[in-house]
Order: structure tokens, then C-alpha cells, then sequence
């Protein structure tokens, strides 16, 4: 009985570096799911699923298999490869980090929140800038941010316990000022990146929320982007890096305020064609 290309395929057995530098087993159903989330169908997917196994060998970067992948979306649909660059997207949203905070103060506005970015509180020892303060049916929320400028690295433990304490303190002063009528809930630690096992059994055990890229399952980060249509600028590759920075630096973060503010689009001089391109796939990232 002949053996067909697709079942050969997962039986591959290559080892790939990972952005970490770690050594381990390449997983075509991973790179399917990836895929999956771009939006792409099972035809398109099978198709790059198999240009990407024929170009494999020993010790391939997980860098230079996304870059294989992003390209083969790119020249099949551009909004694919929009989604597919989510990850890294992210990722550029730095250096500084503000704009990752006004990123997640936007994922909590979509989501029924009133968000504040940089609010200082008074603590019972000292005063703390919040990063993102956010107001919901009569509670209150604090959200620290941990971003990584770089792949592989991982929030460990420290982070969680530093972000606990701070929200302790915020949360002493509140409780011993009762002029609030809000409820003060637990604290939460935004991270785009991930959490390491102590940090995510340090969280639970405190109370602390985490979210982070794939953190909780269901209900990370790249789940509430998809849900919401809140991709950030950057996954935009119509668009040049002096122009992302070029809006970053006026506070448009999300592609759907593009939308509404497309007049920064004549403000860098792009054409009307290329604008139209731009904001055509703004608006079906936007669909959510």
C-alpha cells in the first residue's frame, strides 16, 4: 500500500532550534495550527505544509521556518500573513513598553472596562504608577505589564511576587480608605510573552491573574486579539517600520484606529491606492 505525502510528512523527524537556543523535535501539527490561526483553509494549509517539509533539514531555526511560512501567506493572501506575524508583531511594539500598556488597556476597553495608563495610587508604605487601572460593574482592576523586547525569554517567578507586592500595598490603602465604593480586586500581570510553571503556580496560589500569549488556555492573549479584532499596527506589513513608529508615537496602537484616524495615513504622504490597500485589510483584521 503506497504511503501518501501528508502521512510521510508526520512521520518527519528533524530537530529545530528554538528562539530560547534549545534543541527539540519539529512538529508539523504545530505548524498546522499556526497556520489555522491565520485564517488560512485546510487546502492553502496543506499546500505550505509541504513546501515547508521539503526545504527542512537538521538544526533549522523556528525563525527561518516562520519566515518560510509568512512568505508563502504573503503571496497567497496578505491579511493571512497579518495574522500569522501576530507573535511577533507584538514583539514590536517596544522598545520603551508603553505602547504594549496602551495595547492592553485597549484589550480591557473592548472588553466593557474604563482603563487609565500610568495612573498613580497611594500604597499604605509608598506611592505606585499603575500601568493600566481598569473600572468594570463597580470594581477595580490593576494591571502591571511585562514586556520582552526579545524572543525566549520568559517571565520566572520574581515577577509575579514583585507585581503582588506592589498591588498588596495599593490594596492596604484602599481597604483602610473606605470612601470607595468599588471593589478592589485582585491584581493582574500582562506579559507578552510567557510565564514559567513557579510563576503561573505563584499566581494561582496568591490570587494573582495572569495573562500572557497562550495564558489562561482559551483566554490569552492572541485568543482575546482574535475574539476582538484588536491586532496592533504592527502586524500591518504594507506597512514600513518608520511608520508604524511614526503612528506608535501618537498613541495609534490598534489597526481598527486606523480607522478612524486614517488622516495620519496623508500625514506620512502614502497614496491614495496604497492607503486603500491599507485600510482594506485593516477592516478585515478588524472583523474579528
Amino acid at each position: 500500500m503506497s504511503t501518501s505525502k501528508s502521512e510521510n510528512s508526520e512521520q518527519i523527524d528533524f530537530e529545530i532550534i528554538k528562539s530560547t537556543g534549545e534543541k527539540s523535535r519539529f512538529s508539523i501539527e504545530k505548524l498546522r495550527r499556526s497556520l489555522k490561526h491565520s485564517g488560512a483553509d485546510d487546502k492553502l494549509i496543506g499546500q505550505i505544509v509541504d513546501k515547508v517539509r521539503d526545504e527542512l533539514y537538521q538544526g533549522i531555526s523556528t525563525k527561518e521556518i516562520y519566515n518560510r511560512a509568512f512568505a508563502l501567506l504573503k503571496k497567497s493572501k496578505s491579511v493571512f500573513a497579518s495574522k500569522y506575524k501576530l507573535k511577533k508583531a507584538i514583539y514590536e511594539l517596544g522598545p520603551t513598553g508603553f505602547p504594549f500598556e496602551k495595547f492592553i488597556s485597549a484589550i480591557f476597553q473592548y472588553s466593557g472596562y474604563q482603563t487609565e495608563v500610568g495612573k498613580i495610587m497611594p500604597g499604605k508604605c509608598v506611592s505606585h504608577e499603575i500601568d493600566v487601572f481598569a473600572k468594570k460593574n463597580g470594581s477595580v482592576n490593576i494591571i502591571e505589564c511585562k514586556f520582552h523586547g526579545e524572543e525566549g525569554r520568559n517571565c520566572n517567578v520574581k515577577v509575579p511576587l514583585y507585581i503582588h507586592a506592589r498591588h498588596q500595598d495599593v490594596k492596604w490603602h484602599w481597604d483602610e480608605n473606605n470612601t470607595h465604593s468599588e471593589k478592589f480586586e485582585n491584581g493582574w500581570v500582562a506579559t507578552n510573552t510567557r510565564f514559567t510553571k513557579d510563576a503561573m503556580t505563584f499566581g494561582k496560589c496568591v490570587g494573582l491573574n495572569l495573562l500572557s500569549w497562550d495564558y489562561p488556555k482559551g483566554d490569552g492573549l492572541k485568543d482575546r486579539i482574535d475574539r476582538l479584532g484588536l491586532y496592533p499596527i504592527t502586524v500591518l506589513h504594507l506597512l514600513s517600520n518608520r511608520e508604524k513608529n511614526f503612528l506608535l508615537s501618537r498613541d495609534i496602537v490598534l489597526c481598527r484606529q486606523l480607522v478612524k484616524d486614517k488622516f495620519f495615513l496623508d500625514h506620512l504622504g502614502i497614496s491614495e491606492n496604497r492607503k486603500e490597500r491599507i485600510l482594506r485589510e485593516v477592516l478585515q483584521l478588524c472583523e474579528g
